[in-house]
């Protein structure tokens, strides 16, 4: 999922965003996707077995990471694949440990697309309605909606128009696709890029269909034992996922597990994977479409065109379930992540060195950065360049918001104490001009009823308030005992007037 929504550009440019929402730029110095190091290679890095251990134990170590999974390929080579800390069950987690990959789901299922594209059997460029008449939406304009524009996610759907992670979730792609039947469009079809999981719904349905096989089927048989991926399966809803989809977040420097809430995931986000498999998925992408055992599954130039996005890169670096971006030191890069609540995963492809890393940490969106943080190292490593441990955000963030949250709560204490006093004071004045007085206290009150959609709408996509409880926990607490406080202190001198306007009452009819 992408609550990235999660999602593409710099990881600076995103957080840079919501920090100045919410006045505490000074507070974060990193945000959710990294870019590639500019740094010059060194001779004193090499990716190997030991150095990928040392860095991702060193990481476990200083940021109190439970667990994570790591596949490192180069060529038609396994690197290294390899399992660290554990699960939220307690399990030791190796490369044979089953984990949700989230959004790294949709480089699978547009590549089960473009085989059914390869066979004659669906048009990329003609409206999907042909081949899958069952596709209705609100909006006429989706009869132009075509396939390739559901996997370069610029069909016109938008997390906005039809926030799907905020409505009840279906069971099955059937009636995922059903539920579109009244959704809007945002923009005509083939126009802005807008990352939407509904489009990979769609994408996943159609693949049924044309097949006649169940979308979980059809990958496990033409994608996954071809490549010898034999641990991996798509499955439709994070109850389908090991322990449910258990795992942890971040807040306050350390880490709570957390059960995840049901979320429908086939096609967009529902596969779970291994280390071991990722790195023949690695492999494939990074050797058009051919396995580490010379098994073909796609042609090169599907491969390729999986990679590149479809118009201006000024416009979209989006390509069909991966970003393609150049750094500024001309190094090419596709990438792909995926957020769940309680698991984050990013891979990785160096197409100038044939390099493929892929990350998987038992920590959630946002908060738990921590897949990214890993790859970042490990991209490093493939240069050449010595890794550092960069911590997550959160864990310099939230103590800036820990002390927040107590200045809020003594400003609250300090208000309700005050309140007679402020009310004396108040005696006399007009009561529009006393309102007046108390309006902004209602300000924080409705900055945390509406932190869910904030944060979302930072995030382009649509969130509600307890999911934001699992993103960013400590900035939910800061907000809401802004909240707390504020609304206390409105009580508190309401009252106060209150009592005081009885006594002058009182006082007058005594004296009379």
């Amino acid at each position: 999922m992408k609550l990235t929504s999660v999602f593409g550009g710099g990881r600076r440019r995103r957080f840079g965003a919501v920090v100045a929402a919410i006045g505490l730029a000074s507070a974060l110095t990193a945000g959710a996707v990294p870019a590639v190091s500019a740094a010059e290679p060194s001779s004193g890095a090499v990716l190997d077995a030991g150095s990928v251990d040392r860095f991702v134990d060193d990481y476990l170590e200083r940021t109190g990471l439970p667990g994570a999974v790591v596949a490192v390929t180069k060529g038609g080579r396994v690197v290294h694949t390899a399992g660290y800390g554990h699960t939220a069950s307690g399990r030791e987690m190796t490369e044979r440990t089953r984990v949700p990959v989230a959004s790294l789901s949709k480089a699978m299922t547009a590549l089960a697309v473009m085989q059914l594209v390869e066979a004659g059997k669906v048009e990329l460029d003609l409206p999907v309605v042909r081949r899958l008449p069952e596709f209705v939406m609100a909006d006429g304009r989706h009869k132009e909606i075509t396939v390739r524009q559901l996997l370069t996610q610029t069909s016109g759907m938008d997390d906005f128009a039809y926030p799907d992670l905020t409505r009840a979730q279906p069971h099955t792609l059937e009636e995922a696709v059903a539920a579109m039947r009244e959704a809007p469009l945002a923009t005509d079809p083939g126009g802005r890029y807008r990352y939407h999981n509904p489009n990979y719904f769609v994408a996943a349905r159609l693949v049924e269909v044309v097949s006649g096989r169940p979308f979980g089927e059809y990958l496990s048989a033409e994608v996954f034992r071809p490549l010898g991926m034999t641990d991996t399966v798509s499955v439709d809803s994070t109850t389908g996922m090991p322990d449910g989809a258990r795992g942890y977040v971040r807040a306050y420097g350390t880490v709570f597990a957390r059960s995840h809430p049901r979320w429908f995931t086939a096609g967009g986000h529902g596969v779970v994977t291994t280390a071991d498999d990722l790195a023949r998925w690695l492999i494939t992408q990074n050797n058009g479409g051919v396995s580490p055992e010379g098994r073909r599954v796609a042609t090169a130039r599907t491969v390729e065109l999986t990679h590149t996005p479809p118009g201006d890169p000024e416009d979209t670096e989006y390509a069909m379930g991966w970003w393609r971006h150049r750094e500024e030191d001309g190094t090419e890069v596709i990438r792909h992540n995926g957020q769940l609540l309680t698991h984050n995963a990013t891979a990785t492809l160096l197409p100038d060195s044939g390099v493929g890393i892929a990350v998987v940490a038992n920590t959630g969106l946002l908060a738990g950065d921590d897949a990214a943080q890993i790859a970042l190292g490990l991209v490093d490593l493939a240069r050449g360049v010595e890794p550092e441990v960069e911590k997550p955000f959160s864990m310099t963030a939230d103590w800036v918001l820990a002390a927040l949250t107590v200045a809020a709560a003594g400003l609250g204490v300090r208000g309700v104490l005050r309140s007679g006093r402020w009310a004396r004071r108040r005696a006399g004045r007009a009561w529009w001009r006393t309102g007046l007085r108390l309006l902004p206290l209602t300000l924080p009150v409705l900055f945390f009823a509406q932190l869910g959609p904030l944060v979302g709408l930072l995030m382009f996509r649509a969130g509600t308030l307890a999911q934001t409880a699992y993103a960013w926990p400590a900035l939910v607490v800061c907000a809401g005992a802004g909240a707390l406080a504020a609304g206390a202190v409105v009580v508190a001198r309401g009252v106060a007037l209150v009592r005081r306007g009885r006594r002058k009452a009182a006082g007058v009819l005594g004296h009379g």
